[in-house]
Parts: structure tokens; C-alpha cells; sequence
């Protein structure tokens, strides 16, 4: 797709509408780029080849968007970049990116499941770390793909050096870069996501150990008020293909994941895998509860002004059943947040 220039920010709101199931690169790279350049973030650049790194240097940082990211939330990606670049970090993003491969090797698709791997292990090729917004993501690249090539004499090795450069997000700011170095206690917007309370995931809890990481930065937020839920660390029913093949089963567990969220009596649900956000912030739209939800990254970034996850569909959906597109409407979510960014750009 060939998306120009001079318009970045109507071309990254057509590219994260257009979803296809098909593996295929990244769409919103250059969107993306353009974007942060932008917002004066001078360390992020785009790249197509690598180059040597010097210690003189800063850390260059491969940021892996995640399909979700790409398709339905370009400003978790962006949010990520903001951080990392506050952090002293050069950000680069790999145009050739593609998904994972997590969706294959979950479902027994080890042959493509390899593929995608080595095709991102050669993407990434040469950054001294790999950072996303996704525990699940990050998951699959630290832990599962060195069991994809384990006697493999060739990608064997590669994948197991390349795992030990993947990061989640939190992760990556506390237990790599040092808490000191982040300059985030300047959001005065804070205060505006009211009592915040936080939904650990499975893969980033189990996988890679990511807990106290997103609250040690949350506590840094001036006037942000954090409270915890009962049983933050339990699953929230998405699982991938779980909520596909086990709907019902899906459907209770984020009841009660709900229900669990309700009692805290928060205005907002912060956590840092999409997928989960997106299952949790469907079920309180479906039951007309206020509760907002938004990434971790986008919380940390200041970025309280963009749309929450889901908000506003039940209009949306009452307006294309009337038969309007709500993508041309102005005020769709996504029609905010390119308003917010012209504004603040």
C-alpha cells in the first residue's frame, strides 16, 4: 500500500482499519515514524538496513509493533517509541516486521510458525534489544522460539541470542534502563484517569515475570491513584484462540474478571497486553459500564486525552446499523486521537 507522505496521520487511520489474517509486513511503520518525527521524539527513526552499533552510542532498540498494535491500536505503538526515547534510547523500526507467529504455534502450525520466526530474527538482526508493548508477543520471542529450532545447528543459536534481547515495554524500563532514567513524573494528566487499578496478563506474569515492573511506573505518575483488584494475576478468558474455541467458558471467566474490577470501584483498567484490554474493554461496553480502558504504555506516555479502548462503540454501532460508515464520521475514536495529535504536534 502506498501511503503518502504529506497526510501521515489519515494514512496510519486508514491502515489500522484495513485487517487481513494473512501474515504480511507491518503497515503502519512509516505512518509511525512520520508521527513521532513529528512529536519532536528525535531519537526514533525508521530504517531499512542496520547499522554497526558503537558503545559511544545509545542502546538501539528494534521496536516490534505486534499485529494488534498495527490493526487496532497504532497509539500503544507510539506510546512505546515516546517511552523509550524519554529513556535515552534510539528507536528504530524494521519495515520488513511481520506477525510473531504465536496464532500458528498455538495451533500446531510449527512449519509457519518457523517461518515467521526466522523472518523476524532476521529482521531484528543487529539491535542490541527488541522491545514491545506485549508480554504475550514477547513471550513467544523469548520463550518459545528457541523450542522452535532446538536442533537446529544454524537457527538453533540465532534464536536463542535473539531471545535474550526481547523486552516487554515495563519490563525493559525497569529492569534494563533503571527507573531513574525515565522522565515520566512531568504528566499532569495523571490525575485524569481517576482510581486506575491493573490486569496482570498470563504470557507477561508466567512467561516473563512482569508484575511489580508496570506499578513501580504507574507510582511515579503524580496524582495517579492506584488500587488493587482481588485476583489481578486471574486470567481474563481471552487466550488467543481460547475465546474462539470456548466461548461460553470465555465469557464467564471475563465476567468474573469484571466483577473483580467493579468492587475496586476504579474509573480506569490499565494493563499491558492488548488482546486481554480489548477482551475486558468489550465486556464492559456490552454491560454499559463507564470503567475505561487503556494501555499501560499510553498511560505512562501522557496520553490521557486519545480515546479509551471501546469507547464510544455503542454509538458506532448504533450508527452503522443505520446504515453510516463510522469510519467517516468525526467523531469515530480514531478521528479523536489524529485531532489530538494535529493539536499537540
Amino acid at each position: 500500500m502506498r501511503v503518502p507522505k504529506t497526510d501521515p496521520l489519515s494514512a496510519l487511520a486508514r491502515s489500522a482499519n484495513m485487517f487481513s489474517l494473512s501474515p504480511r509486513p507491518i503497515r503502519i511503520v512509516e505512518q509511525l515514524t512520520i508521527l513521532i518525527t513529528n512529536l519532536n521524539e528525535n531519537q526514533v527513526v525508521g530504517r531499512t538496513s542496520i547499522h554497526t552499533s558503537t558503545s559511544s552510542l545509545p542502546p538501539r532498540i528494534g521496536l516490534f509493533i505486534t499485529c494488534l498494535a498495527d490493526f487496532f491500536r497504532p497509539t500503544t505503538s507510539l506510546s512505546t517509541a515516546k517511552l523509550l526515547s524519554s529513556a535515552g534510547c534510539r528507536v528504530e523500526i524494521p519495515k520488513g516486521q511481520t506477525c510473531c507467529g504465536q496464532p500458528a504455534y498455538n495451533n500446531g502450525d510449527i512449519v509457519n510458525a518457523r517461518a515467521l520466526a526466522q523472518r523476524l530474527i532476521t529482521q531484528f538482526e543487529g539491535f542490541d534489544y527488541i522491545v514491545a508493548p506485549s508480554g504475550s508477543c514477547v513471550g513467544m520471542l523469548k520463550k518459545h522460539y528457541p523450542t522452535l529450532f532446538t536442533h537446529d545447528p544454524v537457527w538453533g543459536p540465532q534464536a536463542r541470542r535473539f531471545a535474550e534481547r526481547c523486552f516487554e515495554i515495563t519490563g525493559f524500563l525497569v529492569d534494563v534502563c533503571g527507573v531513574e532514567k525515565l522522565d515520566i513524573t512531568h504528566s499532569e494528566d495523571a490525575a485524569a484517569y481517576g482510581v486506575v487499578t491493573y490486569h496482570d496478563s498470563c504470557s507477561g506474569l508466567r512467561e516473563l515475570g512482569i508484575h511489580h515492573q508496570p506499578r513501580i511506573l504507574l507510582a511515579r505518575l503524580k496524582g495517579l491513584e492506584m488500587r488493587e483488584m482481588v485476583h489481578p494475576n486471574m486470567c481474563c478468558g481471552f487466550g488467543g484462540t481460547f475465546c474462539v474455541k470456548y466461548p461460553e467458558i470465555s465469557t464467564r471467566m471475563v465476567s468474573n474478571k469484571v466483577a473483580n474490577i467493579r468492587k475496586t470501584d476504579a474509573n480506569t483498567l490499565v494493563g499491558g497486553d492488548l488482546g486481554c484490554l480489548f477482551n475486558i474493554a468489550g465486556r464492559l461496553e456490552r454491560m454499559n459500564d463507564p470503567i475505561k480502558v487503556y494501555h499501560v504504555a499510553e498511560v505512562l506516555a501522557g496520553m490521557s486525552h486519545i480515546p479509551a479502548i471501546a469507547e464510544n462503540m455503542l454509538a458506532l454501532r448504533a450508527k452503522a446499523d443505520r446504515g453510516v460508515d463510522p469510519s467517516t464520521r468525526t467523531d469515530s475514536p480514531k478521528f479523536s486521537f489524529f485531532r489530538y495529535i494535529k493539536k499537540n504536534t
